[in-house]
């Protein structure tokens, strides 16, 4: 649609403490993508309580991880999610760069 903005969200909740990721699921556009940061990045191992709810929108969203906050969470060695991307700070710049806006759920 013209004029429809791109739109790069950020999570930084767990999915076992807060709602954030299910309520970025339900509000965000198709074509959007998800940055998973800081204890969101639970989220994106395999078997987590979220898992199920973002394996099913990988169609629908692009999702990305904070590579520094999986390894801050001593995460490094779980299997994530098929279909998200680890990013280092510098992509995590690039994605900010390369989206019109970013909403950051809280």
């Amino acid at each position: 649609m013209k004029g429809e903005r791109k739109m790069l969200h950020t999570v930084n909740k767990s999915p076992y403490e807060r709602n954030t990721l299910e309520s970025c699921l339900r509000l965000a556009k198709a074509g959007s993508a998800i940055l998973l940061i800081e204890d969101g990045v639970y989220a994106a191992i395999a078997g987590s309580a979220a898992a199920d709810q973002v394996a099913a929108r990988t169609d629908d969203f692009t999702f990305h991880v904070l590579g520094p906050d999986i390894e801050a969470r001593g995460l490094a060695d779980k299997q994530l999610i098929d279909g998200v991307a680890v990013v280092d700070y510098t992509g995590f710049v690039e994605l900010v760069a390369e989206y019109d806006a970013v909403q950051s759920w809280l």
